[in-house]
């Protein structure tokens, strides 16, 4: 099976040769700021060598008007010269960009929530803002309870933040966010990370079809959870009566505490190499009475090669592992070697008739590129897999026709024969 390699983003060294460009005979007439690009794209994502020319009151997280290679006005995005993404393209058409924008993609997306029915007595936590899948790249944003974890890839969305943070706050019922940047996003950037007026909270307690988790926001991976797993963990939970479950990459026990509290299994084990993640998987555990659950801090690899060589099985078995292929890393072909290992390794510790749910969160990785991957890894062992079904997040997870690599989360549902 050949890697699906995306392009790697061109570095954002010096000054971006866009910019020396020529203003394009008729472009006094344009709606300023403006971008012109020089090789057509529908993705929101616009690398450097795709810009032409740039009008000279552009400025960083300037709403600039887009016009095509014909002088078209193509649509409407968030402009950047110096970062690896230097133009994040959110809208499409034959109107110039304008600041109202924003409100009114705000009010799209917390309705498709609502009419999706996502938010209601069966969780207070969901994905409100999907970046690209939402028409607003560069912004993620959870709700857990009252909070709003807050997540930036892009200066011009930082910049606006006090402006759509109150939007989303009335609009949904919220009181308190936590704002996080990565540190080297905001480098490349140039984001200067302001502290909150407020303190932000530490944590927050989120329920999901009955089962109680704490989000710690101080230890956690991105937004603090994993919100785009809660229908996953539904249905295996629906797996395991009396059943021995193992949970590899088991991060705060978001698969090991559901099964355990609505499945009625023999026992269940969760694994994972971080520490904090562990303690956190506890903690939530014991929020919903399941202090039976056995927790392990180990590097899954080792401890799954030394629970075969010891003739362990177990009936259920899910691995959800982080995101190994990471487009560009001069590391990315290890990392289909990891995911080819992982599942070669987990399969081969499900019983006969047993079950393995295996996940991928890499965006690059297609569906069926990782079922065939995990088809090698089983047959190597000699044992076949019996398909039953393939999923992905919840739909509060969309995705849009012109962004597809942001269908990252690939799970794959089989019995082991």
């Amino acid at each position: 099976m050949k890697p699906y390699h995306r392009p790697a983003p061109a570095p954002a060294a010096g000054a971006p040769r866009f910019l020396n460009a020529p203003a394009p005979t008729g472009s006094d007439a344009w709606h300023r700021p403006w971008v012109q690009l020089r090789t057509f794209s529908y993705n929101p994502v616009i690398y450097p060598a795709m810009l032409g020319a740039v009008s000279n009151d552009a400025k960083p997280g300037d709403w600039v008007s887009v016009y095509d290679k014909q002088g078209r006005l193509f649509g409407g995005g968030l402009y950047n010269p110096k970062a690896r993404v230097p133009l994040r393209v959110l809208t499409h058409g034959d109107q110039p960009a304008r600041e109202d924008y924003w409100p009114q993609a705000i009010e799209r997306a917390v309705q498709l929530r609502e009419q999706l029915g996502i938010l209601s007595d069966s969780t207070n936590a969901c994905r409100l803002i999907n970046s690209d899948g939402d028409g607003l790249s560069g912004l993620t944003v959870d709700r857990y309870g009252e909070t709003l974890s807050v997540e930036v890839h892009s200066l011009g969305i930082y910049q606006r933040l006090p402006r759509l943070l109150p939007l989303l706050h009335q609009r949904v019922g919220t009181r308190t966010e936590v704002v996080n940047v990565d540190k080297h996003i905001a480098r490349f950037e140039g984001i200067t990370v302001k502290r909150q007026a407020t303190p932000p909270p530490k944590s927050a307690r989120i329920r999901e079809h009955g089962v109680r988790y704490e989000v710690d926001f101080t230890q956690g991976h991105k937004t603090g959870f994993f919100c785009d797993q809660r229908d996953n963990r539904l249905k295996f939970s629906r797996l395991v009566k009396g059943a021995r479950v193992l949970d590899v990459c088991c991060y705060t026990g978001g698969f090991a505490v559901t099964a355990a509290t609505l499945g009625q299994p023999a026992e269940v084990t969760g694994l994972d190499l971080d520490e904090d993640a562990i303690a956190q998987a506890r903690r939530n555990g014991n929020l919903n009475q399941q202090n039976r659950i056995k927790w392990v801090h180990a590097d899954a690899f080792g401890w799954l090669r030394q629970a075969q060589q010891n003739g362990e099985r177990w009936d259920v078995v899910v691995l959800d592992p982080p995101k190994f292929v990471i487009p560009g890393d001069e590391d990315e072909r290890l990392g289909w070697q990891k995911y080819e290992d992982l599942n070669r390794l987990g399969v081969a510790l499900v019983k006969p008739g047993g079950w393995l749910v295996t996940c991928s969160c890499s965006g690059t990785v297609s569906m069926d590129q990782f079922e065939q991957l995990v088809i090698r890894a089983a047959h190597r062992q000699n044992l076949r897999l019996q398909f039953t079904d393939r999923t992905g997040p919840g739909a509060d997870h969309p995705v849009m026709s012109n962004a597809l690599e942001g269908r990252y989360l690939k799970v794959l549902w089989a019995r082991v024969f």
